[in-house]
């Protein structure tokens, strides 16, 4: 067989019960890791060691798995449009926090005698939400419920980066805002002075009024003039 020691060194093909031997001596174990070469490959190593690192790695791989969750919606034939549109805005929200998604409509009563219409509302649904699932399951009828599965489409991915985050680095961003132009400080009222008049400018008098016309005298009465004697 071909063998390999402890350090990962090839040792070539040797007899088995010389590999045997040297794992012995090293206080080690000889495993078997590919039976199916010719000649078969067998390495030196401490298989105990070897199982209790790969349990410790199985726990650390599924601490970091994300754990999906069935998530279950269901709706009515009758629905309103008010809660067709809240219940679309909760299946979303679950799809995009990965969890798979169960839609089921259930016909009540007289319901079943016009299933087209809850087909109706469950093909509404699939167009609602198909930009961000995959169909599981088509939409069958089960008995008297029309049940359907979303699975969550993976996160696109372009060069290593998210597709929305690519998208932000690629669109310019917006020129700094110019400062507010600062109001100017109020200055402080300063009393302006009157300019003083000169002492000796002698205001010009008002022109004096006519002096009044004395009036006439009356005519004095002349005595009458007899004939002489």
């Amino acid at each position: 067989m071909r063998c390999i020691n402890a350090e990962g060194a090839m040792l070539g093909v040797i007899p088995t019960r010389d590999a045997l031997k040297m794992a012995t001596e090293q206080g080690l174990d000889l495993v078997e890791v590919s039976p199916n070469a010719a000649p078969p490959v067998c390495r030196i190593m401490d298989f105990g060691r070897f199982r209790y690192d790969e349990s410790i790695k199985e726990k650390e791989a599924r601490k970091k798995a994300h754990k999906q969750i069935l998530k279950e919606v269901k709706f009515h034939a009758n629905v309103g449009e008010h809660d067709f549109h809240y219940k679309i805005e909760h299946i979303r929200d679950f799809l995009g926090k990965g969890h798979k998604v169960k839609v089921s409509l259930q016909f009540r009563g007289r319901e079943n005698a016009h299933r087209e219409l809850g087909f109706q509302v469950i093909t509404r649904v699939v167009k609602e939400c198909l930009e961000l699932c995959a169909v599981e399951l088509e939409p069958r009828l089960m008995g008297n419920t029309i049940v359907t599965m979303f699975n969550p489409k993976p996160a696109k991915t372009t060069g290593g980066q998210p597709e929305g985050s690519r998208e932000r680095a690629a669109k310019p961003s917006r020129p700094p805002a110019a400062p507010a132009a600062e109001a100017p400080s109020p200055q402080p009222a300063t009393a302006v002075a009157p300019t003083p008049q000169p002492a000796d400018a002698a205001v010009p008098a008002a022109p004096a009024a006519p002096a009044a016309k004395p009036a006439d005298p009356p005519n004095a009465a002349t005595p009458p003039t007899g004939p002489s004697s």
